[in-house]
């Protein structure tokens, strides 16, 4: 674990330290802004403060307790009867009460509130993962919908060319009407696959600018992903002492344990120690009726144990431990629900991963062959040998293992980056994300957790996260060049477009 974990802090500098071109959005600003106002992981801060509470308020309920009580009494009818008559009356009671045994009811709710803590810093966690593989894969949405945004325009250029020199070959007799309505039905293909394609990365952009908060400039190619795994199999080993939502699951099964020992606290006599004085004050208006004078007020003080033995409640704590055991009983099938799904998420990732690296080999090849076979295709047509359609079938398998290349760059780069969350290795602290101090939510909790003062508050809540309603919304204009491997180096030149050597010419 310790040769692992060098590892990864030595992938984590790489996406610190590689460089963007001048101007570029890289990777690591749009996690580093995410962490900083994403609204889902602000929110889940606020969430575990809130958490952290249930750590005093349990506490409280061990702690002395005092009470002031303060009346006043106008009599406006006395009987004929008494012979202390009184007209009114202030009455005062201070009580102090000084929990001694509960039945280990306070003892157990404090260890379930604390043992919830630790399960929301890992749920903390699972969330920071999540926020950061929405991000990726917005961030991959766009650089892969501006490249294919990029090769349509391309293709749409392309076939308008064709399409023109196909007409003027058609005006000189050397092609016929089919050819010209053929190219004319590619171009209105490509141009509606074009406005597609830009449909899909003002969508991309717009999601980036909802995970991110900002809208997506010109974006560098991400890094290089750290100490991705061997094999599933040492995927899942990681993910199944790592992943954060398995081990808040398995802290929530614990804190559910807890949960019994307090229900069946409900049971078991509580004592308490108590003291208290009052005060009372007639106001004058004390007559004893004999004509002797008598005392107007009076103070007196009281101190005593307190012991209470439940006999009979209804049933109501055994229904309670019944359903504290239920309760238990779910969180165990949660353990295991979790851990399938991080099993299945760590073996999918995988998977997705290395058949994703496949079709980037496979794809890169077919690029460069349908380069060649386009090249061919427009010099056989040249002479003769070869058809318009032959042509326009050409540039179409070009432009699909173009597309196909790219849309599996984004998916093993994606399908990465969930492995590694998957593996519990996809969160600030592990990539390098020091562009200022990180949240620490142990910080709030030591702050919080001894606090007993009935007063004390925050600050009124404040927005953290940023709003996009300013943002312009995006459009599809393309900010970069295309990849040298996906930019068209076929000849398309006057002597291959227009047919000047063909015989017939």
């Amino acid at each position: 674990m310790l040769n692992r974990r060098s590892h990864l802090l030595a992938a984590a500098a790489i996406l610190v330290v590689v460089p963007g071109a001048a101007g570029a959005d890289t990777l690591r600003d749009a996690l580093l802004k995410a962490y900083n106002s994403n609204p889902t992981l602000t929110g889940q801060r606020a969430a575990q403060r809130a958490n952290d509470e249930n750590v005093p308020i349990q506490r409280a309920a061990g702690l002395p307790s005092a009470n002031v009580q303060g009346d006043y009494t106008e009599n406006l009818l006395n009987s004929g009867t008494n012979f202390t008559s009184v007209a009114r009356s202030v009455n005062g009671q201070a009580l102090v009460s000084l929990p001694v045994y509960s039945g280990g009811a306070v003892k157990n709710s404090v260890r379930a509130a604390k043992t919830r803590v630790e399960a929301g810093r890992d749920q903390l966690r699972s969330t920071e993962a999540t926020v950061f593989t929405n991000v990726v894969g917005a961030y991959m949405d766009v650089i892969r919908d501006e490249a294919i945004v990029g090769l349509n325009t391309q293709n749409v250029k392309v076939l308008d060319v064709n399409l023109e020199a196909t007409r003027d070959r058609f005006q000189v007799g050397d092609l016929t009407r089919t050819d010209v309505a053929q190219s004319e039905a590619r171009l209105s293909i490509a141009r509606a696959q074009l406005q597609t394609a830009q449909a899909n990365l003002i969508a991309s952009r717009e999601n980036y600018v909802r995970f991110v908060g900002t809208a997506p400039g010109t974006l560098d190619a991400p890094p290089i992903l750290p100490n991705l795994p061997a094999s599933p199999d040492s995927a899942v080993d990681v993910a199944l002492d790592r992943n954060p939502a398995l081990l808040a699951a398995q802290k929530e099964r614990d804190a559910s344990g807890y949960d019994i020992s307090v229900a069946r606290a409900g049971r078991l006599p509580t004592v308490s120690v108590t003291g208290g004085g009052t005060y009372t004050n007639y106001l004058g208006s004390l007559n004893s009726g004999q004509g002797f004078p008598v005392g107007q007020s009076g103070v007196g003080a009281t101190a005593g144990v307190t012991l209470r033995l439940p006999l009979f409640q209804g049933g109501r704590p055994g229904a309670q431990v019944r359903q504290a055991q239920a309760l238990r009983s779910q969180a165990i099938e949660q353990v295991t629900e979790t851990e399938r799904g991080v099993i299945a998420q760590a073996r999918s990732a995988y998977a997705i991963w290395q058949s994703s690296q496949q079709v980037i080999q496979s794809s890169e090849a077919a690029v460069s062959a349908n380069k060649l076979s386009l090249e061919g295709v427009r010099a056989e047509n040249s002479v003769g040998t070869r058809t318009i359609l032959d042509i326009l079938n050409a540039e179409q398998e070009l432009l699909n293992s173009q597309v196909t290349l790219v849309t599996a760059r984004r998916d093993a780069y994606v399908a990465g980056f969930a492995l590694l969350a998957a593996m519990g290795e996809a969160e600030a602290k592990d990539l390098g994300l020091n562009g200022g101090p990180l949240y620490d939510p142990v910080a709030n909790y030591n702050r919080v957790r001894h606090r007993i003062n009935d007063f004390d508050s925050d600050p009124a809540p404040q927005p953290v996260a940023s709003t996009t309603r300013t943002t312009p919304a995006q459009g599809a204009q393309v900010t970069k060049s295309l990849d040298p491997m996906l930019e068209s180096d076929v000849d398309r030149g006057a002597p291959l477009t227009t047919g000047e050597n063909a015989p017939n010419r």
